[in-house]
């Protein structure tokens, strides 16, 4: 048998064993919740449907596209970017459309990163974010994001002076996928004078900027003066706009990294289906009110959520972003870590979530729900819930 270094250096992947229990318990006819995988449930607006309808009917748009995105999409960005923001961006150099902020992110990484070099990853963290290092060759820091994010960064500055070799890239997203942490501009005033004391490459992921709550207004780092000298963004349009399946995203922001980008994507692909380009470009440039109108679902499924458990005293802090809840496993479970929690609340309250040790090992203790089901099955699920914390049985899941 050949052996392949590369996935050998990718470890198992946690979220796989939920998964196969929820589709052995699915196949036997359960009714299962599904609030593990952040795959958005809302449908795309109409007019961006019906725009992507009337492109793919066109022949012209069923050859390859741009792999870096039609020119008009790249022009769209930077107009979103200062209506939303108020930051300037030219498009012809910092700006690239991805296959998805996944996809963007793990090829930046491929071509900034290679064998010796290091990054700093939050955990617990997006998985992408710290495995794209490692495909990438290079070794991953990992900094706990346990007590706040002040404490992350001083943290961060801690590792900077006592790592060797130095790091050669920090990666970040807020608001953060799974913890839901939020910060302000001063934090990311913070970053970017870091990352240029220490000469080091900067990605903000802000895959989350559309979905927040209570007055909350994601930041982008971009908007700190001087941020291009060291930092790039990444967006996707899976939340906000609906449009998950379509995998659109955008990486902007210094022109070195997204000429990187950009060079590196030329060899491995052809861009997205054109008419899905210009259906993203109508997105971005038409009626906001499909992102408001989102935001408000999620919210209302927020505080069903974290309210109807909290009636049956599991308390959890109600996050001001993201389309996520991340919560401390009860007490009474507690012992039995986040893995084998997550399998009970299958099999006993008929919920799938996801175990925060997937996320890294400093998400050990906490499990994160998805705000993917409609508020009549989140009250269902509250209902299975309440049975199983009533009961506290140590069994464990065959």
């Amino acid at each position: 048998m050949q052996e392949f270094p590369r996935i050998q250096r990718l470890p198992p992947y946690v979220f796989a064993t939920v998964t196969e229990l929820k589709s052995k318990l699915r196949h036997a006819g359960e009714d299962i919740i599904d609030l593990g995988m952040g795959n958005p449930d809302l449908p795309t607006p109409k007019h961006i449907v019906e725009k992507l309808t009337e492109a793919a009917r066109l022949p012209k748009n069923h050859r390859y596209s741009a792999s870096r995105g039609i020119p008009k999409l790249r022009l769209a960005i930077c107009n979103w970017y200062k209506r939303k923001f108020g930051v300037e961006l030219d498009p012809e150099t910092e700006a690239i459309a991805t296959i998805g902020a996944k996809e963007g992110l793990a090829h930046l990484v491929l071509a900034t990163m290679g064998p010796g070099d290091i990054a700093l990853v939050p955990s617990p963290t997006y998985p992408i974010h710290t495995y794209s290092v490692i495909i990438a060759g290079a070794d991953v820091r990992s900094i706990p994001l346990i007590d706040g994010v002040d404490d992350f960064m001083d943290r961060v500055e801690r590792a900077m002076k006592t790592l060797w070799p130095r790091p050669k890239m920090l990666i970040i997203s807020f608001p953060h996928n799974p913890t839901t942490e939020v910060v302000d501009l001063d934090f990311l005033k913070r970053v970017v004078a870091f990352a240029k004391e220490n000469d080091i490459l900067l990605i903000h992921d802000l895959a989350y900027a559309d979905l927040v709550f209570d007055g909350y207004k994601a930041p982008s780092i971009l908007q700190v003066p001087g941020a291009k000298d060291v930092a790039v963004e990444l967006y996707s349009m899976s939340k906000g706009y609906s449009m998950a399946g379509w995998r659109v995203g955008f990486v902007v922001g210094n022109r070195q990294m997204v000429g990187a980008l950009t060079r590196i994507k030329s060899y491995l692909d052809y861009g997205m289906f054109q008419a899905i380009q210009i259906a993203a470009t109508v997105a971005l440039n038409g009626p906001q009110r499909v992102v408001d109108e989102a935001v408000e679902v999620y919210r209302k499924r927020r505080d069903c959520l974290v309210d109807g458990f909290g009636r049956i005293g599991w308390d959890i802090a109600k996050p001001k972003g993201t389309m996520f809840v991340w919560a401390p496993i009860p007490a009474p479970f507690d012992a039995m870590g986040s893995l084998e929690f997550s399998k009970q609340m299958l099999l006993r309250a008929k919920v799938a979530v996801s175990p925060g040790v997937g996320f890294g090992e400093h998400g050990e203790g906490y499990v994160r729900f998805a705000l993917c089901e409609n508020e009549h099955r989140i009250r269902q699920a509250i209902r299975g819930v309440k049975t199983m914390l009533q009961s506290p049985a140590r069994g464990r899941a065959k």
